[in-house]
C-alpha cells in the first residue's frame, strides 16, 4: 500500500510557483482550485475596486484578491481578503501564505464549487479567526453572510454593509449589475 506525505505550510511556501499556482493546501494535500470565468473574475475585481479606495481613503486598512493565509494549516487564497489596520500591518510582501487570516474572507462560487464545499471552507475560516465570511453565488445572485454578530442571506436592492467600513453601502444586484 502507498503512502503519501502530507503537505504543511512551509512545504507549500517552497513549492515552485508553477506547482503551487491554482492549488491550496487542504488537510495537507494540494487541491487545484483552477478554472474562474470571467464573470467570477469581474465580480472579485469590482470588490476590490470598490473597498480598496474606501479603505485607504480612511485609514481603515486593505482589501486584496486571491492571496493566501494560513487557516489552520490550510492555505487558502480567498476571492477577496479585507483586512484592518492592524492586519493590514503584518502583510509580509515576500511571503506566498500569509501567517495570519484576514477580518473578512469573501468566497465567489465557481462552477467547479460544491454546497457542502463551500461550508467547510467557511467553516474553516471562522474557526481560524476571521471575523466574516461572505459567500456569492453569482447563479442565484445571493450573498450569504457568515459571522459571530450575524448570519443573513442578501438578494436584489439588499444592502450590503461591512463593519470594517463604516458607511460603506451597496445593493446585491448594483453589484452584480452586468454580470
Amino acid at each position: 500500500m502507498a503512502t503519501s506525505t502530507l503537505l504543511t505550510i512551509d512545504d507549500f511556501e517552497l513549492l515552485p510557483a508553477e506547482a503551487a499556482e491554482n492549488h491550496e493546501l487542504v488537510e495537507g494535500e494540494l487541491v487545484d482550485v483552477s478554472g474562474n470565468t470571467p464573470r467570477h473574475n469581474k465580480l472579485r475585481d469590482w470588490l476590490v475596486a470598490l473597498m480598496l479606495p474606501w479603505m485607504t481613503e480612511r485609514g481603515l486598512g486593505t482589501a486584496i484578491a486571491e492571496q493566501e493565509f494560513d487557516f489552520l494549516g490550510n492555505a487558502h487564497g480567498p476571492d477577496v481578503s479585507v483586512m484592518g489596520p492592524a492586519k493590514a500591518a503584518l502583510l509580509d510582501l515576500d511571503r506566498r501564505v500569509q501567517r495570519f487570516v484576514p477580518d473578512l474572507a469573501i468566497e465567489i462560487a465557481s462552477p467547479s464549487d460544491t454546497y457542502d464545499g463551500l461550508l467547510a471552507k467557511k467553516e474553516r475560516y471562522l474557526k481560524s479567526g476571521t471575523a466574516e465570511v461572505w459567500l456569492f453565488s453569482l447563479s442565484t445572485r445571493e450573498l450569504a453572510i457568515y459571522g459571530a454578530r450575524r448570519t443573513l442571506t442578501l438578494r436584489g436592492a439588499d444592502a450590503i454593509t461591512v463593519d470594517l467600513m463604516p458607511g460603506f453601502s451597496i445593493g446585491v444586484e448594483e453589484l452584480m449589475q452586468g454580470l
